[in-house]
């Protein structure tokens, strides 16, 4: 019965607007706007949290990252009086402690970095050798171009190879076969086995990758290259002594994340004597960043909503001169026995009819937005099947509210004052 009538509403309903073409499609185009521009809105703020979110996602849920910083001026300027070279960051003691103290840590990822010169022929740039472990690779994966990373065989012989970013290798090797190259870093040659896809230097996110670097073993890179980097400059000469510059820390579940990284700073505090090391958790970073995303999503979504808010004033605005127009035809229905309540659900009903027209056209041009966001501005878009459901709902409630006070004064005439209106 309630289906019956449902039906028996809506089709009078679409009568009604069929009969004013014009002025119905005006007064749809503002949920139209506003549906479109909700998930328009919702697919720009998806798709610019997205690439973060996986960035954080792909460091490591079970990671933590352990940075050598350098002190602050002050603290450097006190031990500068008492020797030439500056002494600071994470140690190889650290590790070891880190290792044999916590149970829950499953491995421990030693890193040493140094800026050298790469060349390759009579091409030359500046180049991060990194020196580490082939669990590198393992605690934080890398889509492998060509060849392949660092294993353990190479760790036995101390093998002379090393592996370039896709970037690094593009620049450095130009149109020369990459895999084999022997490329000239600092003063000893090392054999290209392998390139990846690097993720750093982007999205807002600090990852322990750069987009121009080459990895190398770090036993080698401590007989090659030492444990003092020293740069020379017109003028000027310094020297820095960092035993490890990073150190990825996995630990055996997510919940003993948090817990571990606070133990690890405490540990570490016992044995520095000065702010020089920085501890990054990405689970932590990950929760922030859905926070941050949620909230962003809420604000664009707000915005946007406004202008459905806007669409919902103009159908009222037309219903409540669509009451003024058929007042007499309101007054005979109720002089030959319609209820208050089968006015009010005509009106609606009309209403509902709008804002799901409307609705449903802006879900159209909702998609169709996005992609020409993407092409013409350089952003990245992701609509979401929410925010359709969203903005959809949102458009119908619209409508619902924005008819029930033109519905409701049109049930409220008095039949007689209505039948005499011209």
């Amino acid at each position: 019965m309630l289906g019956v009538w449902l039906m028996r509403h809506l089709q009078l309903g679409f009568k009604n607007l069929l009969l004013h073409k014009l002025r119905s499609l005006l007064t749809t185009l503002g949920v139209v706007f506003g549906v479109g521009s909700v998930i328009a809105m919702l697919a720009v703020g998806e798709g610019a949290s997205r690439e973060a979110l996986q960035r954080i996602e792909r460091l490591g849920a079970t990671n933590i990252i352990l940075e050598s910083i350098k002190p602050t001026e002050q603290e450097e300027a006190g031990r500068a009086q008492r020797r030439m070279v500056s002494a600071y960051g994470i140690t190889y003691k650290d590790d070891e402690r880190i290792g044999e103290t916590m149970s829950v840590v499953t491995r421990t990822v030693p890193v040493k970095q140094f800026r050298k010169k790469g060349r390759l022929g009579e091409r030359t740039m500046e180049m991060r050798i990194v020196g580490t472990t082939p669990g590198w690779f393992e605690l934080i994966p890398r889509d492998v171009v060509a060849g392949r990373v660092l294993v353990e065989s190479d760790v036995t012989g101390s093998a002379n190879v090393c592996v370039l970013t896709e970037e690094g290798a593009r620049q450095l090797l130009a149109t020369e076969h990459a895999l084999g190259q022997s490329v000239r870093l600092g003063t000893d040659f090392f054999e290209v086995v392998g390139i990846v896809r690097s993720e750093g230097g982007g999205g807002g996110v600090q990852t322990p990758d750069t987009r121009i670097d080459a990895y190398i073993l770090i036993n080698v890179c401590r007989a090659r290259f030492g444990e003092v980097d020293m740069q020379r400059s017109t003028g000027s000469f310094s020297a820095e002594r960092v035993e490890l510059h990073q150190l990825l820390v996995q630990v055996d579940s997510r919940a003993h994340v948090e817990p571990t990284a606070k133990a690890i700073e405490a540990m570490l505090n016992r044995f520095h004597g000065n702010d020089d090391f920085v501890i990054n958790v990405p689970l932590a970073l990950l929760r922030e960043a859905r926070e941050t995303k949620r909230r962003f999503n809420v604000v664009l979504g707000s915005i946007a909503g406004i202008s459905l808010l806007v669409g919902g004033i103009g159908i009222m605005n037309i219903m409540l001169a669509s009451v003024t127009e058929r007042t007499r035809e309101i007054g005979i229905r109720r002089a030959i026995g319609a209820r208050r309540s089968q006015i009010i659900g005509q009106f609606l009903a009309e209403t509902v009819v709008l804002s799901a027209v409307g609705g449903l056209i802006g879900v159209g041009f909702g998609f169709a937005l996005p992609p020409l966001i993407t092409r013409f501005a350089a952003m990245e878009t992701v609509v979401t099947a929410w925010s359709v459901v969203l903005s959809i709902g949102i458009s119908v409630l619209v409508g619902v509210v924005s008819g029930i006070y033109p519905a409701v004064r049109a049930a409220r005439l008095d039949p007689i004052t209505a039948l005499r209106h011209e």
